[in-house]
């Protein structure tokens, strides 16, 4: 018999929800029901696969107070889960319309005149998502779509932390009886994540670099495909040429959209010499108008921090920033608010690489902010980093294209941050120890789910295999 997992409210401190992981053994074969499940889902074709998902739409739309409510409660924020809940539907339109496409087979001739190729392409059949608290609806469904649409069927594991938007999703799910069979959320922590990779043909997570190498290493061992999306430390690089205006409100947003709790977060600013005094003067000014969504959701801006631990990181790369040297000019301590744990904007100077604030992912609303000589010394500082997932860059068109090409990371925003949490085109694979695998944007998104196939048909009479003869 597992235990129950009680859950904290990153609002109130106080844990008032419970969750009971399924012990391996009812696990495994609610996997085996799944899989055999997704022979059906398969072969009700991808119409039918578009359809299921619509009609799962519906039944979210028709309870969508009740998911906002729960994702409240997951996350202390309300104007955040707003837009979750806006890009998660979205997200469900963007790949129906686009699997058609994606998912068309070919046929062709080959080098060899008698033999055609049909090139076709067959479904994992069990997919095992594995997702974060920060975002927890978004990202549990960001991998679960195209696998469902691909025809994979999908058992997913949502953080421990900020499960409670699990039960909405559910209520929703059991309207479509269909897509009911084939999509499960199971409750648990790294334990019931640990059976999941287990019994599963394929797996996605995004999280930690730590709890990522130990998917990898439980992947490999079983021998299926793993899918990471892992930490990030993201830089941004302002040139002379900046709009200044543009690249402080852009940086500000990037850094402490849902209180900085995003891989995608700008972590670290570097910013050229001239500029660099009315740049942080700027940012300053435009953090300090900033204000807390306490005592209310609707307060403020600024959530809570979701994950108690988190807490305790951000403080400690605070004090080991201070204790090296650097300046804090706003913002700069965890308080305790209702016994939630809450961090105002916070922007230093003074900082540099010996610094966990400069080389550790802080996951809160920090800024630090160092000055550069040379664009080759800024493009150095933002490749000295064990991460790379993505980055910023800011000043004209032309400068900020040649510094992109220099970067060490999957994704280059130009003149704004993060924009690949908004835009999710371009295909971009994590750098260094950001992520491994596919790219869970564009067209590979999907087909990462799928396993190729060549099928080679031999076309003419001739009896005898071609390669015995010589004249053939």
């Amino acid at each position: 018999m597992t235990k129950p997992i009680e859950v904290r409210n990153p609002r109130t401190g106080k844990f008032d929800y419970v969750i009971i992981p399924p012990p391996p053994r009812l696990l495994a074969q609610q996997c085996k029901r799944t899989r055999r499940a997704q022979v059906r889902w398969q072969q009700l074709g991808l119409e039918g696969r578009i359809e299921a998902l619509q009609q799962w739409k519906q039944a979210i739309l028709s309870g969508r107070d009740r998911l906002t409510e729960a994702l409240v409660n997951d996350t202390g924020r309300l104007s955040t889960s707003v837009l979750e809940i806006d890009s998660f539907l979205s997200s469900i339109d963007r790949w129906c319309k686009l699997a058609p496409e994606l998912l068309q087979e070919s046929a062709k001739n080959t080098a060899i005149p008698f033999i055609a190729l049909q090139q076709t392409s067959v479904p994992y059949p069990l997919v095992g998502v594995i997702s974060p608290w920060n975002f927890p609806l978004l990202l549990s469904n960001i991998d679960t779509i195209p696998a469902l649409l691909a025809g994979c069927a999908v058992i997913v594991k949502p953080s421990e932390i900020a499960p409670r938007f699990v039960a909405p999703l559910t209520t929703a799910l059991n309207a479509v009886p269909k897509l009911r069979e084939v999509l499960t959320f199971v409750e648990g922590a790294g334990a019931t994540g640990s059976a999941l990779i287990e019994n599963v043909d394929l797996v996605c997570f995004t999280g930690s670099v730590a709890t990522g190498r130990k998917v990898a290493e439980a992947a490999a061992k079983q021998f299926i495909p793993a899918f990471l999306e892992l930490g990030g430390k993201d830089p941004a690089i302002v040139l002379e040429s900046a709009n200044l205006e543009l690249a402080t409100s852009a940086i500000l947003w990037g850094s402490v959209v849902n209180t900085g709790q995003s891989c995608l977060s700008i972590e670290r600013i570097y910013v050229a010499e001239s500029i660099f005094e009315k740049f942080y003067h700027q940012l300053v000014a435009k953090a300090y108008r900033l204000e807390l969504a306490y005592p209310t959701v609707e307060s403020g801006e600024i959530g809570p921090i979701i994950a108690e631990r988190q807490a305790a990181i951000i403080s400690d790369h605070l004090l080991d920033a201070v204790e090296k040297g650097a300046v804090i000019h706003c913002g700069g301590v965890i308080e305790d608010l209702g016994g939630g744990w809450w961090c105002r904007p916070t922007v230093l100077t003074q900082v540099n690489h010996s610094m966990k604030v400069m080389t550790e992912e802080t996951f809160g609303p920090i800024m630090p902010v160092m000055p550069f000589s040379t664009v080759e010394e800024a493009v150095s500082l933002a490749n000295d980093s064990i991460y790379g997932l993505s980055a910023a860059v800011f000043a004209s068109e032309v400068e900020a294209l040649k510094v992109a090409h220099q970067i060490d990371a999957g994704a280059i925003s130009i003149n704004d941050a993060a924009l690949t949490a908004l835009m999710h085109e371009g295909e971009k694979n994590a750098f260094k120890f950001s992520g491994l695998g596919g790219s869970r944007m564009g067209a590979a998104a999907l087909k990462r789910f799928m396993r190729k196939k060549a099928i080679l048909i031999k076309t003419n009479a001739i009896n005898d295999p071609w390669w015995f003869d010589s004249e053939a």
